[in-house]
């Protein structure tokens, strides 16, 4: 059997996810950052993006909303507040936030709250970007053609 990882996220709420996959690209604060098995230790501080997950010939994205990811042993573990899985996304909702946000980020005055906005629209984006892509069960895999 060829090497995995054991990838974990880890949200307020509790455990997320744990599964094992052959490939993790995240979006670190320094830019993306691919895992393979037998990664060297390291920790990196993440942002707002679509957390991608390899396993098998298979990709399927998950929204991470920064946190931190932690690589050990084979094993990385994300720590975040909020992590959403592609069903968790409501598609029309995320579309009106962004025409919202949008037009607030146009009429803003007050460079504070201009930066709020801003960062809706990053969190948004990342949202729509994520609910195209279907989560990939893997039993949905065993069965099918």
């Amino acid at each position: 059997m060829a090497d995995k990882l054991r990838l974990r996220i880890v949200t307020r709420e509790g455990v997320k996810l744990d599964d094992e996959c052959d490939m993790v690209v995240a979006r670190c604060s320094t830019g993306d950052m691919g895992v393979l098995p037998r990664h060297a230790e390291c920790s990196a501080v993440l942002d707002y993006g679509a957390l991608r997950v390899i396993n098998d010939g298979t990709e399927r994205k998950i929204a991470v909303f920064a946190g931190v990811m932690q690589i050990k042993d084979d094993v990385v573990t994300i720590l975040t507040n909020e992590a959403q899985f592609p069903e968790d996304i409501d598609r029309a909702r995320a579309d009106a936030d962004l025409d919202y946000f949008s037009l607030r980020v146009q009429e803003e005055e007050d460079d504070v709250e201009l930066q709020k906005h801003q960062a809706k629209i990053r969190r948004t984006l990342v949202r729509i970007e994520v609910s195209s892509y279907p989560l990939i069960n893997p039993s949905d895999k065993a069965g099918g053609a």
